[in-house]
């Protein structure tokens, strides 16, 4: 009886262990990886027009000086074209133009920007009502500025605030609701507002002019008797 000749059984490589625990090992160092947390993504603003205007609005409800377009633009997050637009679109529906009522305010451009303004023909009941809700005193910071703008006029609110070393817009809008300073132009290169006293004021300290005012170097210390506190070098 001959017997069958027995086949060895296939064998791997040599090779190929290692090959296979390479792919292991990389696929237990992905694993153990820290996930990369995605960056967060803003969401797009609105960009239709009814989307612009509306945040548009919102803006200059809070604007102390007229805003250009670009500047504009930058803050509603709009292109210029379309910022333009709807602030044509805004100055046509506060004037009655689009059907609906004629606004007690106006958007108005002046030195080349754009802000929200009283109708004139408003003025004297706005007038009457800040004045009869005011207090009677003014605040030392009022006081302080309300000096600057006399003393120096016309003056722009930065200068203001550079002299005085603090921010002075809460107080020049209290100035401007009791009627003690106005706008007396604007830059047109700039669009900084320039402002000055009212005959109130005059009315007030009771003199006739600006040039009754007290000569301000006597009022200042020299400093022959040197100055308290230690001088920084």
């Amino acid at each position: 009886m001959t017997a069958e000749p027995v086949t060895p059984p296939d064998t791997a490589p040599a090779d190929a262990a290692p090959a296979d625990a390479e792919t292991a090992d990389a696929s237990r160092s992905a694993a153990d990886a820290p996930a990369t947390a995605a960056a967060p993504i803003a969401a797009p603003r609105p960009s239709d027009a009814a989307s612009v205007a509306r945040r548009l609005e919102a803006i200059l409800l809070v604007v102390d000086e007229p805003q250009s377009l670009v500047s504009l633009a930058a803050a509603v997050g709009a292109p210029v074209p379309a910022v333009r637009h709807a602030v044509e679109a805004l100055v046509a529906d506060y004037d009655g133009e689009t059907g609906g009522p004629v606004r007690g305010f106006e958007l108005r451009e002046v030195g080349g920007g754009w802000r929200l303004y009283v109708r004139e023909e408003h003025d004297d009941v706005v007038s009457e009502f800040v004045n009869t809700q005011a207090p009677s005193r003014l605040s030392q910071a009022a006081l302080e500025t309300l000096a600057v703008i006399a003393y120096k006029q016309p003056v722009t609110r930065g200068q203001v605030a550079s002299i005085r070393a603090v921010n002075v817009d809460s107080v020049v809008r209290t100035l401007l609701a009791r009627g003690l300073i106005t706008e007396v132009f604007t830059d047109p290169d700039t669009g900084a507002i320039h402002y000055g006293t009212t005959d109130q004021l005059l009315v007030h300290l009771g003199i006739n002019s600006l040039d009754e005012l007290p000569h301000i170097s006597p009022l200042l210390d020299d400093g022959a008797d040197g100055f308290d506190g230690e001088v920084l070098k």
